[in-house]
């Protein structure tokens, strides 16, 4: 494992299925959306779409199915479809997430949020759960031109924070993450979930089950806050 001198100095956190559990409710609007054109949100789609911008993963369901949508009219049927379903499959925060934040503002590791949802998805989660100050930026699909696997978005954060990549965590659910943290020389950690375990990880520094995994604070250096 890393030294103390090699210990990443910042960590960037993906937002959807790492930070909270917002695939299952993304399956339901990717199934509701399909469902009023009469086609069917499959597996293989989910995969093929998750962790890309808005405009390259409807497009890929514009492709997939031979829509006649472009893509901003599913985009925006799918906010709709988003926000009016957000009551309905209430969304929570991932395992050790809190506990996660806790040890990191104690040992002065700044953090951030690197993700593909746009800024109103993500001021709507942060808002709901009082998340909004406990981080030092967040970019989203507005700040980016090129979506995961392009490393731009992590590149852009590792700027951001002044550090080199190879200095910055990224903290990853879904393998256009995950190779994007890769491709920019960060230091990538995937976070599986239930709708993700599938997915090649094997270029990652290290896989863990949750965000509580002992591993993870193994590599960032950092002891519980209060244990």
């Amino acid at each position: 494992m890393a030294n103390q001198n090699s210990r990443p100095k910042a960590v960037v956190f993906d937002m959807d299925g790492l930070m909270f559990n917002t695939e299952d409710l993304y399956w339901q609007v990717g199934s509701e959306l399909l469902r009023r054109r009469g086609r069917q949100y499959t597996r293989e789609l989910c995969d093929a779409m998750m962790g890309l911008q808005p405009q390259p993963a409807f497009q890929t369901m514009i492709d997939w199915h031979g829509l006649s949508d472009t893509w901003e009219k599913l985009a925006a049927e799918s906010d709709e479809i988003y926000f009016s379903f957000l009551d309905r499959y209430p969304v929570q925060v991932m395992p050790g997430l809190w506990e996660l934040l806790d040890a990191l503002e104690a040992a002065g590791i700044p953090k951030a949020i690197g993700t593909s949802s746009q800024r109103r998805t993500l001021e709507t989660l942060l808002g709901r759960f009082q998340l909004q100050d406990r981080f030092a930026f967040t970019l989203t699909a507005e700040d980016i031109r090129h979506s995961k696997p392009h490393p731009e978005i992590y590149l852009k954060a590792s700027e951001r924070f002044g550090l080199p990549p190879q200095e910055v965590a990224v903290l990853e659910d879904s393998q256009a993450g995950c190779r994007a943290a890769i491709a920019a020389g960060t230091v990538a950690v995937a976070v599986p979930g239930p709708h993700s375990r599938h997915h090649d990880f094997s270029q990652a520094s290290l896989v863990i089950d949750t965000l509580a995994d002992r591993r993870l604070y193994q590599l960032l250096g950092l002891s519980p806050v209060g244990g």
